[in-house]
């Protein structure tokens, strides 16, 4: 519980009418969620306009409003504040509400299209392995140092983050790890958070259904580092040209990492296998469990950010050697049989390019490379026929099939896909709607040595197909196919 006009503070007034002394019990954006003694913050969404809900509100107990554009209506007994912006409200009087938790956090958030996931569980890995009590929010699931919670996005709305960031303190964690997405960063949904240090993993083509355009796409990744304060540091991919976009302009301490230059932060990449990688960091030559080029840029981050927290080097490297990847990106699946079987998340061009030319660092030339992807829906179309294409280049044999359609027609997803076939690889296709019987497919074809790589979902235990989430699991199906044949 607290006083309508501490929660306020900071915040962009434009009108307040009523008493802005009562006592709030609980913050909601959900008119369904109200109860007496809640302040209903009305939100702009894209699908759904929480000011259409602001009477459905009051009714159910709200005795305080937070709007852009107030009601024709007003109920004397209810306190209004109008504002600029009732997104970018929202995270501040979250924040206010439950005493600006990140503030008492060493709160790091990593951004980029490609990595996020990887760089956020090995800091929060690390960092425990350091004997740290330490938080995690992740595409994957949320922790609080030992507990685990499901997730729902990459980064939670503005009250669950508040909430969230607030059990962390409470259960005495000293840092916390963050993936932080550019539909987050869009929506405000870090409005009013405090960060210690931010990472920039590298941009490419993604939710261009959301953000229109590159340009666009890039800005909003930029606005995280604009908002970090001058003790806080800023910690790029100098590799990639974007990286000293996101360093304009930003107040932090500005440090970069690379594989290819001279930069704060170098790694050398002294080996690759299907076993792991061997990294030069600091005149020190380092094994990692973790494989492929990117993963050379995901250690080198983390790493980087330790030193940036204050960490020993060399106590570092020994932890990080022996921590692995996040579940379903690279992930081979054990099975019975001579065929090596790999799931990952990857859901963008550049993602699966990089998988498959990982893959094609440890081929023979014998051996057949047979990849199974789709595409999901409501997404960017745009890079449906790039992934395909990519896929047919880069591989001997192609399974186009359903990922998450979600409310769209997946023969039209197909359709979109082949758009990126060339004539001459139309014969190494084929086409099954049916995601189990795809992966089935892809077995069976298999001979011997050969490689099999299921991309688009890795981690995620579900199929989202017309709203309803039905249980499927990438890993458990390729597995349970290969050891049936195997027999």
């Amino acid at each position: 519980m607290a006083e309508l006009r501490d929660i306020l503070y900071k915040v962009s007034l434009v009108s307040a009418s009523g008493d802005m002394t009562r006592q709030i019990t609980q913050i909601s954006f959900d008119s369904r969620e109200v109860k007496k003694g809640s302040l209903f913050v009305a939100v702009k969404g894209t699908q759904v306009d929480g000011h259409e809900y602001i009477a459905s509100a009051i009714k159910s107990g709200a005795v305080a409003i937070v709007c852009q554009t107030l009601p024709e209506q007003v109920n004397e007994d209810v306190t209004y504040v109008a504002v600029k912006n009732s997104a970018e409200a929202l995270g501040i009087v979250s924040s206010n509400f439950y005493g600006n938790p990140s503030a008492k956090l060493k709160l790091v958030g990593v951004t980029g299209t490609n990595g996020k996931t990887t760089v956020a569980t090995l800091l929060f890995n690390l960092f425990q392995k350091l004997g740290y009590a330490a938080g995690l929010l992740s595409t994957i699931d949320n922790r609080i140092d030992g507990e685990v919670l499901p997730s729902m996005h990459t980064t939670p709305d503005a009250l669950r983050l508040n909430e969230l960031l607030a059990n962390m303190v409470d259960k005495g964690c000293e840092y916390c790890f963050m993936e932080v997405s550019s539909h987050a960063i869009e929506q405000h949904r870090i409005a009013g958070v405090t960060f210690t240090g931010a990472i920039f993993s590298n941009i490419s083509h993604d939710h261009l259904d959301y953000h229109k355009t590159f340009d666009a796409y890039i800005a909003a990744k930029k606005k995280l580092f604009d908002g970090l304060t001058s003790d806080a540091f800023a910690l790029v991919n100098k590799d990639d040209k974007r990286g000293q976009i996101m360093l304009q302009n930003t107040k932090a301490e500005k440090k970069t990492y690379s594989l290819k230059s001279m930069t704060d932060f170098k790694a050398k990449l002294v080996s690759n296998t299907l076993k792991g990688l061997e990294l030069e960091i600091d005149n020190k030559n380092v094994w990692f469990k973790l494989i492929g080029d990117f993963n050379a840029y995901n250690l080198l981050s983390v790493y980087a950010a330790a030193m940036l927290l204050g960490e020993d080097s060399d106590t570092v490297l020994t932890a990080l050697s022996s921590l692995n990847g996040a579940l379903g990106r690279f992930e081979q699946v054990d099975n019975n049989s001579d065929i090596t079987a790999i799931v990952d998340y990857a859901h963008t061009p550049d993602a699966l390019k990089n998988v498959l030319e990982t893959i094609a660092e440890f081929r023979t030339g014998n051996e057949q490379v047979i990849t199974v992807v789709g595409c999901g829906g409501n997404r960017d179309a745009a890079k449906r026929p790039l992934m395909a294409s990519i896929a047919c280049k880069l591989s001997d044999k192609v399974v186009f099939t359903m990922d998450n359609p979600r409310n769209e027609d997946p023969e039209q997803i197909i359709n979109d896909m082949k758009q990126g076939v060339s004539p001459s690889d139309y014969k190494k296709t084929v086409v099954l709607m049916d995601r189990e019987e795809a992966i089935k497919t892809a077995c069976l074809l298999a001979k011997e040595k050969d490689i099999i790589l299921v991309a688009g979902k890795g981690h995620e235990k579900y199929q989202e197909i017309n709203g309803v989430k039905h249980a499927f699991d990438d890993k458990e199906v390729l597995g349970r196919m290969l050891n049936l044949f195997a027999n």
